[in-house]
């Protein structure tokens, strides 16, 4: 018989409380928030709550005491600064006056001209041309020197209020000889004298942000407010080819689409919905995805704080900030997942236990139960909720398709509701967006209320609306006014009966939701007469976990694709090392061995599969590279959109090489048998 130790007691009370714990947590409903069983009327009407007034009002609905905008003062301390409702209420009357003190009119003819990255005297700004009926225009340096040269000088803007001297000094390289309409430069921060000295050699005004504000405390004017049918914001898009085009966005629009899209929230947390809501503000502002976003939270008295201005600390400022109310994009939740599940391959009882919570945990979803109080967080998901500041309860995405199993994943993992919208810059970013409580990944919901929707036919690519399956195509107030001073772009994207055209290819399910199948635009047919959507075969081909980003190439002088793929470095060494053998970690030796490059394409053959890819939309050679598509290299866009011209003229003699080969083994002569 053993000898009875404190040692052995230990464990066998603490097996006993273990398994104690688990019969309890399995008869016990955990805390957390309930909905109601998906109900697709829910998205066919706004929630009486939400307040019914524009923009311009926003500041004033909510009490002195509220907390609306705070920041971290420094990268020593957590969000230390915040303004109230009231507070912010006041700065923006002196910013709206004082930009009236600088000679700016109060028509919707006035653009202001916004280049910084998400700050609060970004929002002071913006909320102060619209109780002065002007337009903002935000600008980003990732655009480009021809691009921002083309936008200031297509709005003709006077005024440009500019986060930091970097972005003064871009504008001075251009000076007044390209800038003509530019007469006053606003710095947030503070800037040298000889850059003050350099700017009024150009003939311009420079002055602080903190001066504005002053000189419209002691100069105060009356209000002019924006109208309903006003422009509030002119979204440039970066677009893949050509020049930017400025998308024109009505209060409207704007407005009807936030006030839709978070219908569903209020139906489930009701007048609870800005409570203790708290949102991060790091995507940019710049993009209509991140002005909804932040129409939302204003609308519903949350308070919102802005990142450091720093990606590298972005965690931290999730960490810090805690967040209630969390937005992103796929690419950034792609990453956090394939490090998660990176680390849980790393053993088979982890794998085990990782799957087996994911398993309970949906089975109280299934019930209607969100919540983070089960055993299983405390025992598996408790660090990977930390990474979002433990208290997220809702997580949107939206830009780009992200794969089923990743938003079971976080809907799951982080007990929270999950969102996944469509839309774009010219529909207001909402078309439709899915509903609480969905379970089905891969569809984007039904339309939301201010927003119809019908499939057109598609004839070339075998898409037919009386078979549930079309174009996608947008009418409602949503729906921008044009692109600024460019008609012919606007009649491509708008039809007669104003309908916006959205290049995207949806099918209706049976439930009335909306599946995106497909893409119209950047088709090209091969040579065989096959139309081809690469960017729906790239999102294939991406949620490999191998592989991080992928540009596919044909035209119709070829039969076949090919491909350019960036393996994904959080998961590759590790892979080589354990399956293939190799001993390096170094991602410029591994994508040079033949070996690596077979196993990434018998793993996309493995996705093409699984996502029925037909047998000419799968590459038939891949080139692999460690230089990832980034803004800086101008292989992405600002919205991290692929540059297909600049990826094809970049690997133009590899693409050509590629082809070369695969010719020659097509042409080789078969061995008799």
């Amino acid at each position: 018989m053993p000898e009875w130790t404190p040692k052995s007691a230990s464990a066998v009370a603490a097996t006993s409380l273990l398994s104690a714990a688990a019969l309890y947590y399995s008869r016990t409903d955990p805390e957390g928030f309930t909905f109601d069983p998906l109900r697709l009327e829910n998205q066919s009407h706004a929630h009486p709550t939400i307040p019914a007034c524009r923009m311009s009002k926003i500041p004033d609905l909510y009490s002195a005491s509220k907390k609306c905008f705070g920041f971290r003062s420094s990268l020593n301390t957590g969000f230390d600064t915040w303004f109230t409702y009231k507070q912010v209420l006041e700065r923006v009357a002196h910013v709206g006056c004082g930009l009236r003190k600088l000679g700016l009119k109060p028509s919707n003819e006035t653009l202001v001209g916004m280049f910084s990255k998400n700050r609060i005297e970004m929002m002071l700004t913006q909320l102060a041309c619209y109780q002065h009926s002007m337009v903002i225009v935000p600008m980003y340096d990732t655009l480009g020197e021809d691009a921002l040269i083309h936008i200031v000088n297509q709005t003709k803007m006077k005024v440009i209020i500019c986060d930091n001297e970097d972005k003064i000094k871009n504008l001075l390289k251009w000076g007044h000889d390209q800038l003509p309409s530019v007469k006053t430069l606003v710095h947030m921060n503070s800037v040298s004298t000889d850059t003050v000295a350099a700017v009024e050699s150009q003939s311009w005004t420079i002055l602080s942000f903190e001066t504005l504000e002053n000189e419209g405390k002691n100069n105060p004017v009356e209000l002019v407010p924006c109208k309903g049918s006003d422009l509030c914001v002119i979204c440039y898009t970066s677009g893949t080819t050509g020049k930017p085009k400025g998308a024109m966005i009505e209060q409207n629009g704007l407005y009807r689409s936030a006030r839709a899209g978070i219908a569903n929230l209020v139906h489930v947390f009701g007048e609870e919905f800005s409570k203790d809501a708290v949102f991060l503000s790091y995507l940019p502002l710049a993009h209509i995805y991140e002005q909804i976003l932040m129409a939302q939270m204003l609308m519903t008295g949350a308070s919102v704080g802005f990142y450091s201005g720093d990606v590298m600390q972005l965690i931290n400022d999730i960490i810090l900030l805690q967040p209630t109310h969390f937005a992103s994009v796929p690419r950034l939740l792609n990453r956090i997942y394939d490090m998660i599940i990176n680390g849980v391959n790393q053993s088979r009882v982890k794998r085990w236990l990782f799957d087996k919570a994911l398993e309970e945990k949906e089975k109280y979803y299934k019930r209607g139960i969100v919540t983070k109080a089960t055993l299983w967080d405390r025992l598996v998901f408790r660090k990977i909720q930390a990474m979002l500041g433990g208290k997220v309860k809702v997580i949107v995405t939206g830009s780009a398709p992200i794969a089923p199993p990743i938003l079971r994943f976080y809907r799951l993992a982080f007990g929270a509701l999950v969102f996944e919208g469509y839309g774009q810059t010219e529909n207001s970013s909402g078309a439709s967006v899915t509903l609480v409580g969905e379970t089905i990944g891969g569809e984007v919901g039904p339309p939301i209320s201010c927003c119809m929707i019908k499939l057109v036919d598609v004839p070339e690519m075998n898409y037919f609306a009386a078979e549930n399956v079309g174009e996608v195509c947008c009418k409602g107030v949503n729906v921008f006014k044009g692109y600024f001073k460019d008609e012919e772009k606007t009649r491509e994207a708008i039809d007669d009966d104003g309908w916006l055209h959205s290049g995207d290819i949806g099918r209706w399910t049976e439930r009335g939701t909306l599946k995106i199948v497909d893409r119209k635009k950047n088709i090209f047919k091969l040579s065989q007469g096959e139309y081809v959507a690469p960017e729906k075969i790239e999102n294939v081909y991406t949620s490999c976990s191998l592989v991080a980003q992928c540009f596919v190439h044909g035209d119709s002088l070829q039969s076949t694709l090919v491909g350019i793929v960036v393996p994904d470095p959080a998961t590759l060494p590790a892979f080589a090392q354990s399956e293939l053998g190799l001993s390096t970690t170094s991602m410029e030796e591994l994508c040079k061995h033949e070996e690596v490059k077979v196993a990434v394409m018998k793993a996309m053959a493995h996705s093409a599969k699984l996502f029925e890819l037909k047998g000419f939309e799968q590459v038939k050679d891949i080139h692999l590279t460690a230089d990832s598509f980034s803004v800086e290299n101008n292989l992405l866009t600002p919205t991290f959109k692929l540059k297909r011209v600049q990826c094809q003229e970049k690997y133009r003699p590899i693409i050509d090489e590629m082809y070369r080969k695969l010719s020659q083994s097509q042409n080789r002569p078969r061995s008799a048998l």
